[in-house]
C-alpha cells in the first residue's frame, strides 16, 4: 500500500518515490504497532498526517490515503479533491467501501477536474490491529462498542445486540478474506493467488464468559505484567520518569512529572526475547546486562584514556574503534526501559515489586483454597482481584452470612463491591462453577512461601522470585483448543468475544511451542488489563 499498491522491488538501491501519507486514527493505530516513524521514512513517507487536521496543499507530490470509509471521512476527502491540495490520490479504505460513498468520491472528482489524479481505489481489508505476528485486535477506538460491558449489559436490548454482533462481522470478514487473494486464510504460502488449500484453520469462537477468572489474575510473564502495571498501549510503554528526591520548597507546586515512551518492537531484541518469559528470568537477564553495561562503560573510559596519547595521524582510526566499540552500549542503552536503577541501585521498578508480592500471596490463597483476608498488603483493587479470583473459581461458595462479613471487610479496605456483585449474579445465572486453578503440590507449602516472601522484602526481588517460578498450566481457552485440536496439524485461530489479554495470549503460545507443526493465532475484540476489566464488571 505505501509503494503505491505496487509490490517493491527487494534489493533496490534506487531513492523510493516521495509522498505524504493521510490516515484517520483507525489507520493510524493499524500503522503505529508496525511501522516506526524511521520505517515509514524509508519507505518514502515525508509526511504523515491526520485526515481532519488543518493540511496545507503540497502540489506535486502524491498523496496515500488510509482511512474507514465513513461519510464523515469521504466528506473530507472530496474536500481535498476540491481543494487540489495533491499532485495525485490513492485511495486505499480500511474495509470496503460502499458504491453510493464510491459515487460520491466520483462526482466531487469529476467536479474539481480531478478525475485523471485519481490514480487507485483499494478496499484493503484491515480493520484489525495487528499487535504480534500471532495476535490481533479488532479495533481500538470505539471499542466501548464491542467491549464485555456492551455485550453483558442485563439491560441490553436484541437491536443493540446485533448492532454489536454486526460490528464484528465475523462471517462478512471471513467472506471478504476470500476475496483478498493477498492474504488469504484459506490459501498456503506455497499456493498462487486463487488456489486453495483444503487443510482449512481450526476457527474457535470463545465467550469471555467462560474464564472471568485469568483477566484477574496478578500474571508472571514479561509482556502481561507490563501491561498490568505499566501504560502499554498498541505496543509503546509509557513511563514516568523519577524527578529525584528533593524537597519542593513550603507552599511550592510540586514538580511535574517528565514522561517517555517506548516502543516495544520487533527491533528490540531483549524485548524480543524475553517477553514471554516469567519475570524471575527477565530480573536475572537485566542483571547481568547492566554488569555488562558497566563493563563496557569501563572500556570506553580506558579507550579515551589511550586516545589522549595518540599521536595526531592515529587519532583517525582510534575514533573508529572507538564508534565500533560504543555501538553495543548504545543497544544496551534500551535496556532501561521498565528496569532503570533508582536510589538505591535496585534496578527493578517498586510497581514491579508490589505486583510480584501481590502474585505470590494469590498463589497462597487460591492453593490453599480459601478467601485472603483483606488484611493482607496490597491496593483496594489487587485485595478485590483476589477475591473475585478466590469466588468465581470456588465450587463451594461461602455462606450469605460470610459473604456480608467478606463484603464488610472488602469495603472497610476501600474496596467498590459492584464487580462482586456482578460475579455473584454472574454465578447464579451461569449455574456451574469452574474447578480452582492448582499451581503446586500442597497449600501449606505455598503460604510458607508467601511468608517468606514477606519477611524476606527486598532480598526477595533478586534472590528469592526465582523460587516462584510455577509449573506450565493451561488455562481453560488453551484447554479448549487442545481438545479440538487433537491429532489435527491444523492451523488454529482463537478468537475472544468480550476482550482478551496478554496472559491467554501467552499461555496459547507456551502451549503450540510443544505441538510441532501446529500454529495459532489469538484474537480478540478488544484488549484489556486486570484495571480495565474490573471497571466493566459492575450491574
Amino acid at each position: 500500500m505505501l509503494n503505491f499498491n505496487v509490490p517493491p522491488v527487494k534489493n533496490s538501491t534506487g531513492e523510493p518515490v516521495w509522498k505524504v501519507l493521510i490516515y484517520d486514527r483507525f489507520g493510524q493505530d493499524i500503522i503505529s504497532p508496525l511501522l516506526s516513524v524511521k520505517e515509514l521514512r524509508d519507505m518514502g513517507i515525508t509526511l504523515h498526517l491526520l485526515l481532519h487536521s488543518d493540511r496545507d496543499p503540497i502540489p506535486d507530490v502524491p498523496a496515500i490515503y488510509f482511512v474507514m470509509p465513513t461519510e464523515e471521512n469521504v466528506d473530507r476527502l472530496c474536500q481535498d479533491l476540491r481543494n487540489q491540495l495533491y499532485e495525485s490520490y490513492f485511495l486505499n479504505f480500511i474495509s470496503a467501501i460502499s458504491r453510493s460513498k464510491l459515487e460520491d468520491i466520483a462526482n466531487a472528482a469529476l467536479g474539481a477536474s480531478a478525475v485523471t489524479q485519481v490514480a487507485k481505489v483499494f478496499d484493503q481489508y484491515l480493520n484489525f490491529i495487528t499487535l504480534e505476528d500471532d495476535m490481533f485486535v479488532l479495533c481500538n477506538q470505539n471499542k466501548e462498542l464491542v467491549s464485555y460491558r456492551a455485550i453483558n449489559r442485563p439491560d441490553i436490548t436484541d437491536t443493540e445486540m446485533e448492532t454489536i454482533m454486526d460490528t464484528i462481522k465475523l462471517d462478512k470478514k471471513l467472506r471478504e478474506n476470500l476475496r483478498d487473494a493477498r492474504n488469504s486464510l484459506f490459501t498456503g504460502d506455497t499456493l498462487g493467488a486463487g488456489q486453495f488449500s483444503f487443510q482449512r484453520p481450526l476457527l474457535v469462537l470463545v465467550d469471555r464468559n467462560i474464564d472471568l477468572a485469568t483477566p484477574l489474575h496478578h500474571t508472571w510473564t514479561y509482556q502481561a505484567l507490563v501491561h498490568d502495571v505499566l501504560d502499554f498501549h498498541l505496543n509503546r510503554v509509557v513511563l514516568e520518569e523519577c524527578s529525584g528526591m528533593e524537597n519542593s520548597p513550603a507552599g511550592a507546586r510540586p514538580k511535574k512529572k517528565n514522561k517517555k515512551s517506548y516502543d516495544l518492537t520487533a527491533v528490540d531484541k531483549f524485548w524480543q526475547k524475553h517477553k514471554g518469559s516469567p519475570f524471575p528470568e527477565v530480573a536475572e537477564s537485566v542483571q547481568q546486562e547492566l554488569e555488562s553495561y558497566r563493563a563496557q562503560e569501563d572500556e570506553v573510559k580506558r579507550l579515551k584514556s589511550i586516545m589522549q596519547k595518540l599521536h595526531l595521524l592515529d587519532v583517525r582510526r582510534a575514533l573508529l574503534f572507538y564508534r565500533d566499540r560504543t555501538k553495543d552500549i548504545r543497544k544496551t542503552q534500551r535496556l532501561f526501559v521498565a528496569y532503570a536503577p533508582d536510589k538505591l541501585g535496585n534496578p527493578i521498578s517498586s510497581q514491579m515489586l508490589s505486583h510480584w508480592i501481590a502474585q505470590a500471596i494469590e498463589l497462597a490463597y487460591e492453593l490453599a483454597k480459601r478467601p485472603p483476608p483483606p488484611s493482607i498488603p496490597g491496593t483496594a483493587e489487587d485485595k478485590m482481584r483476589l477475591f473475585l479470583i478466590y469466588y468465581i473459581s470456588s465450587v463451594q461458595l461461602p455462606s450469605e452470612a460470610d459473604l456480608e462479613q467478606y463484603k464488610k471487610a472488602l469495603t472497610d479496605a476501600g474496596c467498590n463491591l459492584n464487580p462482586l456483585n456482578y460475579i455473584k449474579q454472574w454465578k447464579a445465572f451461569a449455574k456451574m462453577a469452574s474447578a480452582p486453578a492448582t499451581y503446586g503440590n500442597s497449600a501449606a507449602k505455598s503460604l510458607g512461601l508467601f511468608s517468606r516472601v514477606m519477611n524476606t522484602g527486598s532480598q526477595f526481588v533478586m534472590e528469592g522470585v526465582k523460587n516462584l517460578v510455577l509449573k506450565q498450566q493451561n488455562l481453560p481457552v488453551t484447554r479448549i483448543l487442545d481438545n479440538l485440536m487433537e491429532m489435527k496439524s491444523n492451523p488454529a485461530i482463537v478468537f475472544v468475544v468480550g476482550g482478551g489479554n496478554y496472559i491467554e495470549y501467552q499461555n496459547l503460545i507456551d502451549y503450540i511451542k510443544g505441538k510441532q507443526g501446529k500454529h495459532v493465532l489469538y484474537g480478540c475484540s478488544e484488549l484489556f488489563n486486570a484495571a480495565q476489566f474490573i471497571k466493566q464488571v459492575k450491574i
